[in-house]
């Protein structure tokens, strides 16, 4: 994986696939590699542009770098065994510098740039042709979706591309002005929405295309989001500078109490939306696309152009959806005996394209602290379940290994099927063995009676720890093999879920909104369904249980902002939100800035303590340099241009 890639400046035209309104229900892509001003000059072109803006989500989402952009460093991710600079610069533990190359922000900068170019040239020329305002209000929606990921994670954006304010830009223009957060939010942002709220229809006009529902999730996060802007609890500075008052004199409680009206808006008119019963079902390939889901980047095993990928090998590159191999420790080299004796030997959990598994990168580990403070009911709570693979079979039949049985801990046989490595929920009162832990390649120890290599919370380490479930990849294709294991994913990656406008209004609630429901009761509607299983990944079958009023009857009588992360986290761990909570409600340094971890190698098996140095200007992270070496600006307007404390 290479550190630094150059990007495009703001004023290009997006250029990626261009994707035709069909009558089938779903969004028809054909090849195209560039969009001028003039295809919009007719309804077809306008049309094909405005689907061509769910192709750039492929290109954030599922995108690597900017994964680590959204989870490294925060008490959700650090940096795995086999990390290079971008991942270890994240982490801000001391390790490499995060600046305007390493932090690898171009991973969004110059996609969603392009993208709102797009939008621009959409809205301007739809408009002149009198196309439907319910197909306008898609462009708007992504114009807004586009500048709040970059004001969050930016600062202050420009809104003139070189044309005007919010106009399409055609020109080579090579210089650039910085809005200020107020502006971007207050000119660009809310308009934007409220008029894709009015004019979107309730259903999906094709399969995953933008409604009233995603348009008010997303409106009510910016609220809350500018709310806790304008609030600024920890003094934490701004870029451009400018002071925390709204430019039309509302206050941080108006827009609290709006994200929490909108969100309620939305719960109680969801459309074709709502909950899938169980915490499983939301998150297991066979339900993809569910009724939960406002927004994802669509990717199939059906077709490569449809799917924007290879299918059968991952290049390592957007817009391939990668993102799953980061948080995989490479589970494959581990060993057992071929004989009692262990003379013989074999790889028992071999590489699938099996949602368990997928392709193994090692880049990204998750601390201690996940598994003994954010999921410690693991016996209630299905999400602890629902989230991780802790449990690595044996399907050594798959790969043409013929043994029938093989040795593994305390000289068991095991079979195909069999656990061969499982993490363990808690410290067991028998300390975990492991001192022959670098037998079996990984590290496992050994439990009495126990044929399974384990690892003990306390002892998760750099170079194993328990995979991502969530991300891992689901195919129907495999037949009696491993399938293509080494492709990216070809599950979309979900961007947008109906779950998350209860904790938007919950923690709007918390922060002084009022209305019919209490940060309490919205916080106990997920809780209640987290509490209803269907299936065990752990135990790889069938489990029917309902333990919504043990959940429910857990939840403190009194909700703080700290509650609502720790379910956010619970309920949306390792999905690229958690940056974006820690900086929004200010609680990076908090929750992030000490972790605990073992080392990279396999006899690595007690915790270290980790500082990391996050401080103010970290909030904000750098333009990249991409951007402001190719600014025709002199070097002190460069320099003003790049947010203070980087180095470019």
């Amino acid at each position: 994986m290479k550190s630094i890639r150059k990007i495009s400046l703001i004023g290009a035209m997006a250029g990626t696939l261009f994707l035709g309104i069909g009558c089938s229900g779903i969004l028809d892509e054909q090849p195209r590699t560039n969009f001028t001003p003039s295809f919009y000059e007719n309804e077809a072109g306008v049309k094909g542009g405005i689907t061509a803006m769910y192709t750039h989500l492929r290109y954030i989402f599922g995108q690597a770098y900017w994964y680590n952009n959204c989870e490294t460093g925060t008490d959700e991710y650090t940096w795995a065994q086999s990390a290079d600079g971008n991942f270890k610069a994240s982490d801000l533990s001391g390790l490499d510098e995060l600046n305007s190359s390493s932090s690898r922000s171009d991973a969004i900068w110059g996609t969603a740039f392009s993208n709102i170019n797009t939008a621009s040239g959409i809205i301007e020329f739809g408009e002149k042709l009198n196309i439907d305002n319910s197909l306008l209000a898609e462009a708007k929606f992504f114009r807004a979706f586009d500048y709040f990921y970059l004001v969050q994670t930016f600062g202050g954006v420009p809104l003139d591309l070189g044309a005007g304010e919010l106009k399409l830009n055609t020109s080579s223009n090579r210089t650039s002005v910085r809005n200020t957060v107020p502006e971007v939010y207050t000119r660009g942002i809310f308009p934007d929405l409220l008029t894709a709220i009015n004019d979107l229809p309730d259903n999906f006009r094709e399969t995953g295309t933008a409604t009233k529902t995603l348009a008010r999730l997303y409106l009510a996060k910016a609220y809350l989001t500018y709310a806790w802007w304008l609030k600024n609890p920890n003094d934490i500075p701004t870029y451009p500078e400018t002071p925390r008052t709204d430019p039309d004199g509302k206050s941080a409680e108006w827009y609290f109490q709006e994200a929490y009206n909108v969100a309620m808006a939305a719960i109680n008119n969801p459309g074709p939306f709502g909950l899938r019963p169980t915490f499983y079902e939301v998150n297991a390939g066979q339900f993809d696309r569910n009724m939960e889901l406002l927004l994802y980047a669509d990717h199939t095993e059906a077709n490569e152009t449809y799917n924007g990928a290879s299918l059968s090998y991952g290049s390592g590159g957007a817009p391939d959806n990668f993102s799953g191999w980061m948080v995989t420790w490479n589970y494959p080299n581990m060993v057992i005996g071929g004989d009692a004796s262990w003379t013989a030997r074999f790889n028992p959990v071999q590489r699938e394209a099996a949602q368990w598994g997928g392709r193994p990168w090692t880049r990204m580990a998750t601390p201690i602290g996940v598994f003994t403070k954010t999921f410690t009911d693991k016996t209630n709570d299905s999400r602890y379940d629902g989230t991780f693979t802790t449990v690595f079979r044996g399907n050594w039949p798959k790969g043409g290994t013929p043994n029938a049985v093989g040795y593994a801990a305390n000289g068991m046989t095991v079979a195909p099927g069999d656990a061969i490595l499982s993490f363990l929920n808690e410290d067991p009162a028998t300390p975990v063995d492991y001192t022959e832990a670098a037998k079996n390649i990984v590290g496992g120890g050994v439990l009495p009676g126990r044929a399974d290599f384990v690892i003990a919370p306390s002892n998760i380490s750099r170079l194993r720890y328990p995979g991502l479930w969530k991300l891992g990849p689901y195919r129907t294709d495999n037949g009696t093999g491993l399938g293509q294991p080494n492709a990216g994913s070809t599950r979309p990656y979900n961007i947008a879920k109906f779950s998350e406008l209860y904790l938007v209004a919950a923690e709007a609630a918390v922060m002084g909104a009022t209305g019919s429901m209490s940060a309490r009761d919205l916080v106990n509607v997920l809780r209640a369904r987290a509490g209803k299983w269907s299936f065990s990944n752990a135990d790889n079958a069938e489990k029917v249980a309902d333990f919504s009023t043990e959940m429910t009857a857990a939840t403190p009588a009194v909700i703080d902002i700290n509650y609502i992360l720790d379910e956010r986290s619970r309920e949306f761990f390792g999905e690229g939100y958690r940056w974006f909570d820690l900086v929004r409600t200010q609680k990076w340094n908090e929750y992030a800035d000490t972790y605990e971890i073992a080392g990279i190698n396999a006899t690595d098996t007690q915790a270290e303590t980790f500082q990391r140095q996050i401080e103010k200007f970290h909030y904000l992270r750098p333009i990249p340099s991409g951007q402001i070496d190719g600014l025709d600006m002199t070097d002190e307007e460069k320099a003003a241009y790049q947010n203070p404390g980087y180095v470019n």
